[in-house]
């Protein structure tokens, strides 16, 4: 039974084994029929896209040959045209060169025909030298004199017509500019004129304060002199008494030390000492306040020092503008000018600012207040552009820059306000008189008149002795030497006229 058994397993097993080798046997019949398929379907598509790629590979090469045909077509053209240009650019050197040697022969010609006109020249000018000679009995020396004499008239005359020309053009091109710029300088400052007057008059209550003031044998009146280093003058003025001084701060310390004197009523040696002291505390204090003031004002940066020296012209005056507020307003003019010209600003007002500055110590210390301005800010390192804008502002330099002749034109400008300066008679007289005589002592001048307070010149010429175009020239050399030789507010007008009259009488 277990044989019967094991064999039927036996034969189970391989009826199994017989049937999945049957269905291995079918798979890979069948995988081979896929395989030949794919195989057929990949020679398809492989003699498709070799077909395919020989169309477009044919395709490109005709259009690739047709570009190259084109190309070679267009290159051809051009070169052509190259030929053509090269051809007519031969032509034109060619032409060129003909030309050229066309002119060398007619500068030959006419340099040969300068030559002879020169040697014919010389020999027309021996024939004349030699008739002067004869006719004028002149000699050759003479005759050259006379020719040069003749010259020279012709020169003046060209050269005075050469001025007046000039002369219109820039007036016709510059006036109208220049006039524009001051008057917007003046209009946006808008100040009122900086006039000042210094007073040294203190006013007294009565004129028993007089008696107080001098005090027993003159006490008072010598402790305060000598403390002071001022002059009290005590006359018969009603009510004050005058203090002399030529330093003004000392003098304004004088004049506040007196005033709280007489105010307080109590006058001896030891309280003028006291005032005195107190006085010129106070005048420190202003000094430094107003030198700030006026640096914050321009919105200017300076060394301590300077800005004291500021401060000290604040008792300053030239005459009778107060030179603080001068200088103030000459940097305002200067730093709009400044900008609309399109210059250096802040070098324009520091300059302005500085040109006087000399002044506050020229009382007490020799010297033009130029040089001594120029020595002040050159210790406390301002610049050299600073200095040339100093000693141009009188013409003691040349100007080196366009600020500094900013800074020349805002002085006179400020100088030059109605009612800014004035001056005494005695000064105003010789002012005139030193006008008349320098534009007498000119050849030719027969009369003149200063005019309009000074500002006008006028000048009444001899028409024999100078010519119409002769006048510009010497209404020209008249202004350089006033401009030169004198000190004066403003400008002044040369007017030069020359008149020629005939006159005839009808019987």
């Amino acid at each position: 039974m277990e044989i019967i058994i094991g064999l039927s397993s036996l034969l189970g097993i391989s009826i199994i084994a017989a049937v999945v080798q049957t269905v291995r046997i079918n798979k890979v019949k069948l995988a081979g029929i896929k395989s030949e398929t794919i195989i057929k379907e990949a020679n398809r598509q492989a003699d498709k896209s070799i077909r395919d790629a020989k169309f477009q590979a044919e395709k490109e090469t005709k259009a690739m040959i047709r570009r190259a045909e084109e190309d070679i077509s267009f290159k051809k053209r051009q070169l052509k045209e190259i030929e053509s240009d090269v051809n007519r650019s031969k032509q034109q050197v060619q032409q060129s060169k003909k030309d050229v040697e066309r002119l060398q022969d007619q500068f030959e010609q006419k340099l040969d025909g300068v030559k002879e006109l020169r040697k014919k020249q010389d020999d027309v000018l021996q024939q004349l030298f030699n008739k002067l000679e004869t006719v004028a009995s002149l000699t050759r020396e003479e005759a050259e004199k006379s020719l040069i004499s003749h010259v020279e008239v012709v020169a003046k005359k060209r050269a005075g017509n050469l001025i007046k020309n000039i002369e219109a053009q820039a007036r016709k091109v510059a006036k109208q500019r220049s006039v524009e710029i001051v008057l917007e300088a003046i209009q946006k400052l808008g100040v009122e004129t900086v006039s000042s007057n210094t007073t040294s008059v203190v006013s007294l209550p009565d004129d028993e304060m007089k008696g107080r003031i001098i005090g027993k044998e003159g006490r008072n009146i010598r402790a305060f002199e000598t403390s002071s280093g001022v002059d009290v003058v005590i006359d018969d003025t009603p009510n004050g008494v005058i203090l002399s001084c030529f330093d003004p701060i000392r003098r304004e310390t004088a004049r506040i030390a007196l005033e709280k004197l007489v105010n307080d009523g109590r006058i001896n040696p030891a309280r003028v000492e006291d005032a005195l002291q107190k006085a010129d505390q106070e005048i420190q204090q202003v000094i430094k306040q107003k030198g700030e003031k006026a640096a914050d004002v321009l919105g200017l940066d300076f060394d301590p020092n300077i800005v004291e020296m500021l401060g000290r012209l604040n008792y300053r005056t030239s005459y009778g503008q107060n030179i603080l507020d001068h200088s103030i307003e000459c940097s305002k003019i200067a730093g709009i000018i400044a900008d609309r010209l399109g210059v250096d600003v802040e070098l324009a007002k520091r300059g302005a600012v500085l040109h006087d500055i000399g002044k506050a110590i020229d009382f007490v210390q020799e010297g033009s207040h130029d040089d001594l301005g120029a020595e002040i800010c050159r210790k406390y390192g301002e610049s050299a552009e600073v200095l040339n804008c100093i000693m141009a502002h009188h013409e003691d330099e040349e100007p080196d820059t366009v600020e500094a002749v900013i800074v020349k034109v805002s002085d006179a400008l400020s100088s030059a306000r109605p009612g800014a300066r004035k001056e005494s008679v005695e000064l105003y007289l010789k002012r005139l008189e030193s006008l008349e005589k320098i534009a007498m002592e000119f050849d030719g001048v027969d009369k003149v008149y200063a005019i309009q307070a000074g500002r006008e010149v006028r000048v009444l010429v001899r028409p024999e002795d100078v010519s119409d175009e002769g006048v510009y020239k010497l209404s020209q050399d008249i202004a350089e030497r006033i401009e030169r030789e004198m000190d004066y507010p403003g400008e002044v007008k040369v007017n030069l006229v020359r008149e020629t009259r005939a006159v005839a009488i009808a019987h």
